[in-house]
């Protein structure tokens, strides 16, 4: 038996858990290397026949390949394979510089993620400063933020949110695995000497729209309202 087959039945010896259908993690490889988008759990349940243990597998695929060059990921909720972080500067010559997000974009970025939905004004109310069109613009077409409806206040002011190329971008799986109080206090993004009163918020990107906000309709983008991206005043 190799040593892949050895990984594949599981590690810890026989009596500790039960062994790994092969064949399931073979199918599921197979898919995840077809595929030209990340998959969910769902998907693979979907294409593969009916009672494949398809979580099972993804288990024994990441750890299978946790020392490999290339990893298995679950990020936004979708599976895929890319390369380990600690080899990914043999990538950069091979990709693209990007462009560095201005502090103001940044922070607004930060607000979106942990507010969000908010508006153009909350998002200045937090900040304690203007925030120019420009900026939202910047982030927009990052595809991090999306505009997801209307507030239901007087002149409508559109909302923001994440979107699933944020999550991607960021390596998380979900919004919530943003860091907490502690997290930032830890990596020094937070001032030790900030009120026993503060709290970060816990960050929530439902698509489904919130009580106090309409959907967004094509016309709406364009009525030059105060907090409207798609039209200056």
């Amino acid at each position: 038996m190799s040593a892949d087959d050895d990984l594949l039945v599981g590690a810890g010896g026989e009596g500790h858990k039960p062994p790994v259908d092969r064949t399931a993690v073979r199918m599921v490889e197979a898919m995840l290397f077809a595929s030209a988008e990340p998959l969910s759990a769902h998907e693979l349940t979907d294409r593969l026949p009916s009672g494949t243990k398809v979580e099972a597998a993804l288990l024994e695929l990441k750890r299978l390949y946790s020392t490999r060059g290339v990893n298995l990921v679950k990020v936004a909720g979708k599976w895929f394979f890319r390369t380990a972080e600690d080899l990914s500067h043999l990538m950069h010559r091979s990709m693209e510089e990007q462009k560095k997000l201005s502090r103001a974009a940044l922070e607004t970025l930060a607000i979106i993620a942990y507010h969000q939905p908010v508006t153009r004004a909350e998002i200045e109310e937090i900040r304690g400063v203007s925030t120019s069109k420009g900026t939202l613009d910047v982030l927009l077409e990052t595809g991090w933020i999306r505009m997801r409806g209307r507030r239901r206040t007087p002149g409508r002011p559109v909302t923001y949110g994440t979107s699933e190329a944020f999550l991607e971008h960021f390596g998380l799986d979900t919004v919530k695995d943003l860091p907490g109080l502690e997290e930032l206090k830890g990596a020094g993004l937070l001032d030790s000497a900030i009120p026993a009163s503060f709290m970060v918020p816990t960050p929530d990107d439902d698509e489904a729209l919130t009580e106090d906000e309409d959907p967004l309709d094509d016309e709406s983008l364009f009525d030059g309202g105060p907090d409207n991206p798609g039209k200056e005043n």
